[in-house]
């Protein structure tokens, strides 16, 4: 039996029919773009804490990586609890709102935050990775309910280039993490004699005010409801649609993936027969390798989005470009510039590859992370340096383009889907220490890449193969 709240709040379709095109969904939309903004600067936190903590603590890879494993590890604990929950009893965010789900997600989330201040006192590194798991706890339910709500904000066309638009400001916090979190954390703290784990303690009561600030703007703004909102199906239907499974194994091998290059990268640049970087300096172009993330979702935003003038999508692309290479040549030098504009170059002829198709245009993109990584394995210096910071620009439109091939079609089991995708972020605990012991065992930081290459092969398997759509027996138990 299905259970409707009344509202007079509008209200929008999950499934992309009855869709009231005349309501204007901008303003939502920015409001839910800022929790974007907010986990991906938490996220890349854990770059810096990696090197940090490894320092304080005297850790070894493995055990400076199990700051991934707790993090990554509360997805997946959370997520197959609210999958059981929603099975049994009916799905939560539906039955309470996304709105007051998002609530939920950043006071967890600020929790968290607050409980590295103790954790400090304490100087303890299980506390850390205490609050390092109520942290992601909160930023679970934050994915759970953000990542469709954004979907479902506007033609079911452009989901992808919604979800790929957001995750820009996504992926913009995880480009100023390094640079703020690098500074205050390390450089700030050896200004002040605090070189110690009490450096984590200001930044990450900075985070837990923010986070409730944007709790109580997301209680008065006015969003809409999505349509089913307050019914109570109980059931795993989800399970039904093979796109669904197939994709929530490629969000466990893309983020995965993902985090273990982006937790190696400024050990890595410290090595001598790469770049020899102190811990500072390779947050920086820590930077490089997330801020390229960004750069590529704007691009796939435009890219998937639908112009009437085909031209206007090549004009915006150009002048991201222009803007981009300018700043960076004001900032780092004319080689930077230079290096990144041919990235950039490179970048667009794959999309073209890919035909502005989203499950194509994923399956080119895994593959040309595939030889970036086998050309970081096998050269030294600036190229192999250059070609890993790389891939964190064709990792750009993954992880909205899997989420979005992996939810389509799923209707009421819509949120359901979402928990089972985010429940895949587990990929993030678990490959990350894989990475790490093969780096131990093989004395090796560069061999160890061959953990996330093979990730990225099942990658282009999805996207060429896997995501496609099969039609589901509404009769079929599961």
């Amino acid at each position: 039996m299905a259970v409707t709240s009344p509202s007079s709040k509008p209200t929008v379709a999950t499934s992309g029919t009855d869709l009231d095109n005349s309501k204007g969904f901008t303003g939502p939309l920015i409001v839910v773009t800022l929790l974007f903004f907010m986990w991906g600067f938490i996220t890349c936190m854990n770059d810096i804490l990696i090197p940090k903590l490894q320092q304080v603590f005297v850790l070894q890879h493995w055990q400076a990586m199990l700051i991934q494993t707790a993090f990554f590890g509360a997805y997946f604990i959370i997520s197959l609890l609210y999958f059981v929950f929603s099975m049994v009893k009916g799905d939560p965010i539906m039955k309470i709102g996304y709105k007051n789900g998002i609530i939920v997600g950043l006071l967890v989330a600020a929790v968290g935050c607050a409980l590295f201040y103790p954790a400090a006192d304490f100087h303890s590194y299980g506390f850390f990775l205490m609050a390092l798991f109520v942290l992601a706890s909160g930023i679970t339910i934050l994915q759970i309910a953000a990542n469709p709500y954004v979907t479902v904000l506007g033609r079911p066309e452009g989901a992808a280039s919604r979800l790929n638009l957001t995750q820009a400001l996504n992926s913009f916090g995880t480009t100023v993490a390094p640079l703020i979190g690098g500074y205050l954390i390390f450089e700030a703290a050896q200004t002040m004699g605090s070189d110690t784990a009490a450096s984590v303690k200001l930044p990450y009561l900075g985070l837990a005010a923010t986070l409730v600030a944007i709790a109580v703007l997301i209680k008065l703004a006015n969003l809409p409801h999505i349509k089913g909102e307050g019914r109570i199906v109980a059931d795993a239907g989800a399970l039904k649609y093979r796109h669904l499974v197939l994709g929530v194994i490629c969000i466990f091998m893309y983020v995965g993936g993902e985090v273990a290059i982006g937790s190696m990268l400024i050990n890595f640049f410290s090595l001598p027969e790469i770049a020899g970087l102190s811990e500072a300096e390779g947050g920086h172009y820590l930077a490089f390798f997330w801020g390229g993330a960004m750069i590529g979702r704007f691009f796939g935003a435009v890219a998937l989005a639908e112009f009437k003038n085909k031209s206007r999508k090549y004009m915006i692309i150009a002048a991201i470009t222009a803007i981009v290479v300018t700043l960076i040549f004001t900032i780092y030098g004319q080689q930077e510039a230079l290096i990144v504009l041919g990235l950039i170059a490179v970048n667009f002829l794959v999309l073209l590859l890919g035909r502005f198709l989203p499950n194509r245009t994923l399956g080119f993109f895994a593959a040309a992370v595939i030889t970036l990584l086998l050309i970081t394995m096998l050269t030294t210096g600036a190229v192999a340096m250059w070609s890993v910071i790389a891939v964190g620009l064709f990792n750009s439109i993954m992880f909205p383009t899997i989420f979005t091939l992996a939810i389509k079609g799923l209707g009421v089991h819509t949120s359901q889907g979402s928990s089972l995708l985010v429940m895949a972020i587990v990929g993030g605990a678990i490959i990350p220490p894989l990475q790490g012991y093969v780096a131990d065992v093989t004395g090796s930081l560069q061999l160890s890449f061959i953990v996330p290459l093979i990730c990225y092969l099942y990658i282009v398997y999805y996207g060429f193969v896997g995501s496609k759509v099969e039609k589901v027996d509404p009769s079929v138990e599961v």
